[in-house]
């Protein structure tokens, strides 16, 4: 006794594919200038790597993004002896940028501008202006926080 089967229903494509696959980067850099810069460019390099070319708009968002989240941990989150932590992670078109510091005591908080003269205080201003969202949370094993942004990649 056989009998047929039905057919086996077909999964509509999805009308926009992700543009990317999943990615993640992750690593710890010393607490100074030179590991933000470090961070910044090796930050950029992954961007490149996953499809967002050097000198488009996106990739230059995203790597200023990482400088700032950077600068920031160097800058307020510094504890003498203590690395920052950059991950980086795409899924589908967004980028992901998280930067967790040891510092739990200084919470980042968005400011009124400075006044033109004064050389800083602007960098979560940049993160707010150029993100999605963005955030910040305890670390939940140890000191610190981490400091987040999540930027959607358009295609070109």
């Amino acid at each position: 006794m056989t009998s047929k089967q039905p057919p086996l229903p077909v999964r509509p494509l999805r009308p926009t594919q992700p543009r990317f696959p999943w990615h993640h980067f992750t690593m710890r850099f010393s607490s100074t200038p030179r590991g933000a810069r470090l961070a910044r460019r090796l930050a950029g390099e992954r961007f490149d790597a996953w499809g967002i070319p050097y000198g488009s708009e996106a990739h230059d968002t995203l790597t200023l993004t990482v400088a700032e989240l950077s600068s920031n941990a160097v800058r307020h989150g510094h504890v003498s002896g203590r690395d920052f932590r950059l991950r980086l992670s795409a899924e589908g078109a967004a980028i992901r940028i998280e930067v967790t510091d040891t510092r739990s005591e200084r919470i980042p908080a968005l400011t009124e501008a400075p006044p033109d003269d004064h050389d800083g205080g602007r960098g979560l201003l940049l993160v707010a202006a150029l993100a999605d969202d963005w955030g910040w949370y305890p670390c939940a094993d140890g000191p610190g926080k981490t400091v987040w942004a999540v930027l959607e990649v358009r295609s070109p």
